[in-house]
């Protein structure tokens, strides 16, 4: 490992991936790790902010599937980060699929609260159809592109032999109540359309056993521990790179140029780049020169990447009930089954497919979180502060048929319009497949070059093969690609042998 520690290894992007592969790399001895950001803060999509007297996400909002496989539970849990309820080895071994089982709260269009039972035969078939959606990847083959299509399609043919003894207008509110389902989805997938999201890959992703848990101190805590394990000025903070250059011909120069957006270039022997897909999808034309291989670059364009923004909203008083988890919103006057508004501009609200409650109440308040995804979604981000909260002023009040109810305050995050994000997270889009994210994790010079490989890695929770979407798959690209460095040295000895062209 000796050769190791004279290396120049940089890393783009101070997110949990970027932050995790440098963690990796300074305790296994490499002496010139550093990290060029973008902005002026460390975390990347994690993004703690504060919202009246309470600490809110902005960004990443849970540990998904806190257990001792996930290792942002275990970093959490060793840094002192999480309270004493998501250390329970009962909530470790709860294990929800994904889906936890929030106690519901829903309210309709016409101002009624509604029971569980009125829609629970949407409810049921819903979450079959979505646990059948996830079969196809390993069945090979799927009946339609989209997961949206085959729910949709589904919906249809089943409602006529699974609902025809229920009365007309409980049948029309099934209808209706798919329609926000599909709306959570869109959120849960980061996806403006669940027409977007490709069925034969749906399966791809995995879940792992623990029930959600949050971080009462803050995301960003886990990122501040982090980051103070690094040597001093390994992070360059506000240094946007302009564009890597590296060499895919059969000539020796095996060395990286970091171009920065000041002009500065910085030689490096290795460079993980670990951008969100949306950054990537938008400029990955200037941002490699030789560009992507077209093979990396189709995969880049298949995979989706999309928005979800939350609504945070604080009142005087509780209008649902003290044990509500989720507030879901049922628009009942939707005949067809949709996920999409189509007038953005004067309905982008009806795409918020409702509320999560901030718990426990003596910390927060009575304060909830709106979730809305897609282009509704990146339509809310360019309104002010005072447009949302009069829109979300407005929805509330008719579900609740309480013309009264007035928010305190709002506050709105914007990962659209975020010029180093470009949106929230990624999904596999239709034609997508296993290929696809192998791809996306591939070192350049990709396969078959002839000259020295591992001169461009990536790393990012869109190069994870089935952990996309989360800080856990993130964190775990970033660890790969700092493993992948470490082997590569590992493997070669001190007196390195001669290697032919040839």
């Amino acid at each position: 490992m000796e050769m190791s520690k004279n290396c120049k290894i940089v890393i783009i992007g101070c997110g949990i991936s970027g932050v995790a592969a440098a963690h990796r790399l300074v305790k296994a001895g490499f002496q010139h790790v550093r990290i060029l950001e973008a902005t002026a803060r460390s975390g990347g999509r994690i993004k703690t902010g504060t919202f009246g007297d309470s600490i809110v996400e902005i960004g990443a909002n849970w540990i998904h599937g806190p257990c001792k496989e996930n290792p942002v539970f275990c970093l959490a849990q060793q840094y002192g980060l999480l309270g004493p309820e998501a250390l329970t080895p009962e909530n470790q071994a709860t294990d929800v699929g994904g889906h936890p089982p929030w106690v519901p709260n829903i309210f309709s269009s016409s101002g009624r609260k509604l029971n569980p039972e009125d829609i629970s035969p949407a409810l049921e078939m819903f979450a079959e159809l979505l646990n059948e959606s996830s079969q196809f990847q390993s069945q090979g083959g799927e009946p339609w592109a989209s997961v949206g299509q085959f729910i949709r399609s589904e919906v249809q043919r089943r409602a006529t032999e699974k609902w025809n003894d229920i009365d007309a207008n409980t049948r029309f509110l099934q209808w209706c109540v798919v329609s926000s389902m599909l709306k959570v989805e869109c959120c849960v997938n980061g996806a403006h359309s669940l027409d977007e999201v490709g069925l034969g890959a749906f399966g791809l992703y995995k879940t792992l056993p623990g029930l959600d848990c949050t971080f009462p101190g803050g995301y960003e805590g886990l990122i501040r521990n982090l980051v103070s394990e690094l040597p001093g000025g390994a992070v360059t903070y506000s240094r946007p790179v302009r564009c890597v250059h590296w060499s895919n011909s059969e000539t020796r120069n095996d060395h990286v140029s970091i171009e920065c957006d000041d002009g500065e270039k910085i030689a490096a022997d290795h460079v993980i780049v670990t951008v969100p897909l949306g950054y990537l999808k938008k400029h990955h034309s200037t941002l490699f020169q030789p560009p992507l291989p077209l093979h990396k670059l189709h995969s880049v364009q298949r995979l989706g990447f999309g928005t979800n923004n939350k609504i945070y909203v604080e009142f005087d008083s509780p209008w649902w009930d003290a044990d509500c988890e989720v507030i879901y919103l049922v628009w009942e006057d939707e005949e067809a089954i949709v996920d999409q508004v189509p007038d953005v501009q004067r309905s982008w609200i009806k795409k918020l497919f409702g509320f999560t409650v901030l718990k426990p109440t003596e910390r927060f308040g009575h304060v909830l979180c709106g979730w809305i995804a897609g282009h509704e979604s990146e339509y809310m981000e360019t309104l002010s502060e005072q447009e949302v909260a009069h829109a979300v002023t407005q929805l509330v009040r008719r579900f609740t048929g309480n013309p009264t109810i007035t928010p305190r305050r709002v506050l709105h995050s914007q990962w659209f319009h975020d010029p180093w994000t470009c949106g929230s997270y990624s999904y596999p889009g239709k034609g997508c497949s296993e290929q696809d994210l192998e791809n996306m994790m591939e070192p350049l010079p990709a396969r078959g070059s002839q000259s020295q490989p591992l001169q461009v890695l990536f790393a990012g929770e869109a190069t994870h093969p089935y952990y996309y979407s989360t800080v856990h798959g993130a964190l775990l690209t970033g660890w790969r690609e700092a493993d992948r460095l470490i082997s590569h040295y590992s493997a070669m000895s001190p007196c390195e042998p001669f290697k032919s062209k040839l």
